[in-house]
């Protein structure tokens, strides 16, 4: 799992922005192929680094303490929960698009679920700190809790596609249900 997870790591992590890339059209290789977002920024999928720090979570809570590289997928977690955390929007919940929030009038449900999920979770397992991370949870909580419909369907979810696109109150998916599941089972959890 290790030798695999690497190879990811090292083809889309960004280092500078503590983030993936969704894959290697996203990559900067600093040449003037790459793409950028309308503010000249690097694209950064919500929902896609939504699934990897989720992944991290649930990597974490099955892999044992003693593990050799747990360290590793320790820090690569807090890294990137710090990163989120800087980058939220006044509202509470993250845009599609991570680095060009003005692109975007609202947020998106999936990545703001998966980023509540795993900020909460990290919290509740003691690697981050509630002092510090415990606001960024419940304003995406409130966020997140305000979007879902007195049906139970839970909207703004971006459709199914490899790059950002803006969602509405009318778009859902099942992964942006799941991901609002998974939030408010960690968020309850919470003291």
């Amino acid at each position: 799992m290790h030798k695999y997870y690497m190879e990811t790591y090292d083809l889309l992590y960004d280092k500078e922005e503590n983030l993936f890339a969704r894959d290697t059209r996203f990559v900067w290789n600093g040449t003037a192929d790459d793409r950028k977002a309308g503010n000249g920024q690097k694209i950064f999928w919500s929902r896609g680094n939504g699934w990897v720090i989720g992944g991290l979570a649930l990597m974490l809570e099955e892999m044992p303490k003693n593990y050799e590289h747990r360290n590793f997928y320790v820090n690569l977690f807090k890294e990137m929960a710090a990163k989120i955390k800087k980058i939220q929007p006044k509202d509470g919940l993250w845009r599609v698009s991570l680095l060009e929030p003005e692109a975007w009038p609202h947020g998106e449900t999936s990545g703001s679920g998966f980023y509540t999920f795993a900020l909460a979770w990290g919290i509740n397992n003691g690697i981050l700190d509630k002092g510090e991370y415990a606001g960024t949870v419940k304003k995406a909580w409130k966020a997140l809790t305000e979007i879902q419909q007195a049906d139970g369907k839970v909207t703004w979810v971006q459709n199914i596609g490899y790059d950002p696109k803006p969602a509405s109150a009318d778009s859902w998916q099942n992964f942006g249900t799941g991901a609002f599941l998974m939030a408010g089972s960690e968020v309850r959890k919470m003291k």
